[in-house]
Formats: C-alpha cells, sequence, structure tokens
C-alpha cells in the first residue's frame, strides 16, 4: 500500500511538469549606453582640440607626450568612450572617457595584458602645420 501511495505521488508530480511544457529563457536585456556631455564634446570636437583634451588627460594621469600626432576612436569599452593618442616618442596610450567626463589613461602596450581594447598601429609622424588623420565614433 505504501508503494502505491508513493508511485501515485511520483507519476503526480511528473504529470504536473510535464504540463508545464518547454522552459524558455527569459529575453535578453537591453544593453543601456549613457553618453556624457563632455563624451559628447570630444566626440565632435575638431582634431586639434580633441588632441588637447588627450594630451591634457595623459598628463593629469602622470604620463608624458610632448606632442600627439594622431588620434582615433577605439571600440567603446564598459560604457566608456576610448580614443588612442600616439605620441611622437613612440609611445600610444588610451584615454577612456566616462559619462561623467571622467578619463583614464592606460599604456597601449599593456592593452592585451590588461584584456582591454586593442589600439591600432600608431600613426606616423606629419608636418607640424598638417592636421593629424583622426576618426570620430559613431554616435
Amino acid at each position: 500500500m505504501r508503494q502505491m501511495v508513493m508511485m501515485t505521488a511520483v507519476l503526480s508530480t511528473l504529470a504536473l511538469l510535464g504540463a508545464c511544457g518547454p522552459s524558455t529563457p527569459p529575453p535578453p536585456k537591453p544593453e543601456i549606453k549613457v553618453q556624457g556631455e563632455a563624451q559628447k564634446q570630444l566626440a565632435s570636437a575638431s582634431e586639434m582640440n580633441r588632441v588637447i583634451g588627450l594630451k591634457r588627460a595623459i598628463h593629469d594621469s602622470g604620463h608624458y607626450c610632448k606632442r600627439i600626432i594622431g588620434s582615433n576612436a577605439l571600440a567603446p569599452w564598459k560604457n566608456l568612450q576610448a580614443w588612442q593618442a600616439d605620441c611622437d616618442d613612440g609611445k600610444s596610450w588610451t584615454v577612456f572617457v566616462a559619462a561623467n567626463g571622467v578619463a583614464q589613461v592606460s599604456s597601449c602596450d599593456d592593452a592585451k595584458e590588461l584584456k582591454l581594447p586593442l589600439c591600432r598601429a600608431p600613426a606616423k609622424d606629419v608636418d607640424a602645420g598638417k592636421k593629424t588623420a583622426g576618426t570620430k565614433p559613431a554616435a
């Protein structure tokens, strides 16, 4: 008798589980992108003004760059806008800009080890009177 009750309970549980149907995973949550005023200004700035902003971020972080010879937008990283700045001494930096305008600077040499966006090949030095080629991120 006890086995019969146990068997009925097991079959009832299986019947209930079978009635639920196949479970479907919840839809993915939409990615929220926040863009602050400082990020918008940097993205829309002229090459000269962008270079000034990037150079200031590099110097404020305690690093040295006498002259930036090129800058490029990199893929965003964890809701941070990323820019590459190539200096005339051969050193390249990644400048990460948060929505609140705070910047963090990392050497492009360390990007792979730190699992950060990889930098592009450094820009070639150009005449001081010419504008350096740069790209703007997609809005």
